[in-house]
């Protein structure tokens, strides 16, 4: 399954562009304008999944940083701080990673 299959690539597109500089990415207005907060809990689900590159069911920081990659091969990776950053917000249980349930809550929060 490809990401298109379930966000637009207008979408995509524009979320990008919105992050192009290094430190200007913000995953509530990235998720906002990629169209990923108003999809069902399934289709972020299948979202994460996609994510999850190594299928390991998290998304560990490694993944993270690639994580604008994922919806475009051209895209940057995220900086160290917004990696950091980014996987503070969505791992509530303090194990390092986010898990489908996590990152389910991340997009509608």
């Amino acid at each position: 399954m490809a990401i298109t299959d379930i966000l637009s690539a207008k979408d995509i597109e524009s979320a990008l562009s919105s992050c192009q500089a290094d430190d200007s990415f913000n995953y509530k207005s990235f998720f906002s304008l990629v169209g990923l907060s108003s999809k069902t809990p399934d289709q972020i689900k299948k979202v994460f999944g996609i994510l999850d590159q190594d299928k390991s069911g998290f998304i560990e920081e490694e993944e993270l940083q690639l994580f604008l990659k994922s919806f475009s091969s051209n895209a940057r990776a995220l900086t160290l701080a917004e990696t950091k950053a980014f996987l503070a917000a969505g791992d509530t249980d303090g194990d390092g990673k986010i898990g489908v349930e996590e990152f389910q809550s991340l997009v509608k929060a």
